[in-house]
């Protein structure tokens, strides 16, 4: 039988303990399941304890390096990083343990599959959505944006086949207040970079959104769950640019 490279897998975490046990069971093939904390004042590290995991604390240093920390911490140097309410579905494991077996190139994409509003989005925004989790740390770091980081990798990725699942506990409510937050930390990275947002930006930014996604993208097809997300993805690039243009009225005053 073939021997694939040992893995770990990485999950960083605060308060998850409603998601966690299902993200645990579906990543148990792992060589190693590290769980990153950073505060969890309920049934988090209980869970991962009895899943066997690894259990660290680390004070939150922002989406990035939380997570760049975490996968330095990992005793393999394959790493697969996932968050609490993401699972591995069976078609990714098989796809994972084929591909570690003889890896074609330093890194892996995988196709990542959102519910929302109680629908697994298939089209638009919403997938293929594809994301780079598995990769050796040898050849990849985690970038230090505060907000939508990524994994910058020595080279070009591969894909696999099966969908990595995020199925979200939260809300509708609880989701607009994550997305406000995350256009605050967006707009502030943008000016620390001298960015400024002109009004054709704010305008045609959401418009050129909603043509790429809804309709070329077919994300119609998603049903009433599918056009709530992209009207938000809109707002949220006009709110983006609108922080922006806030915040340079403040330094001029």
């Amino acid at each position: 039988m073939a021997i694939r490279e040992p893995f770990s897998a990485v999950i960083i975490t605060l308060n998850a303990a409603a998601q966690l046990e299902a993200c645990l069971q579906s990543v148990a093939f792992a060589d190693e399941v590290l769980v990153v904390d950073c505060g969890s004042s309920d049934a988090t590290l209980a869970l991962a304890q009895r899943y066997g995991a690894r259990v660290l604390h680390q004070d939150w240093l922002g989406y990035g390096a939380q997570k760049q920390f975490a996968v330095s911490q990992a005793k393999h140097d394959w790493v697969l990083c996932l968050d609490a309410d993401e699972r591995v579905s069976a078609t990714l494991r098989a796809a994972i343990e084929a591909a570690l077996i003889a890896p074609s190139a330093s890194g892996f994409e995988m196709p990542r599959c959102n519910r929302f509003m109680g629908r697994w989005l298939r089209h638009g925004e919403g997938y293929p959505d594809w994301s780079l989790r598995l990769f050796q740390r040898s050849h990849g770091r985690w970038s230090g944006d505060p907000v939508h980081e990524k994994v910058l990798l020595d080279g070009a990725p591969a894909r696999l086949r099966g969908d990595l699942l995020h199925e979200s506990a939260e809300d509708l409510a609880a989701y607009l207040d994550k997305q406000n937050r995350y256009t605050t930390l967006q707009a502030e990275a943008l000016y620390r970079r001298g960015k400024r947002a002109s009004v054709t930006q704010m305008v045609l930014s959401p418009l050129l959104r909603f043509v790429k996604f809804y309709v070329l993208r077919l994300g119609f097809l998603d049903g009433v769950a599918g056009l709530v997300h992209i009207v938000i993805g809109c707002h949220n690039s006009f709110i983006k640019y609108a922080k922006l243009r806030a915040s340079e009225k403040d330094a001029r005053n």
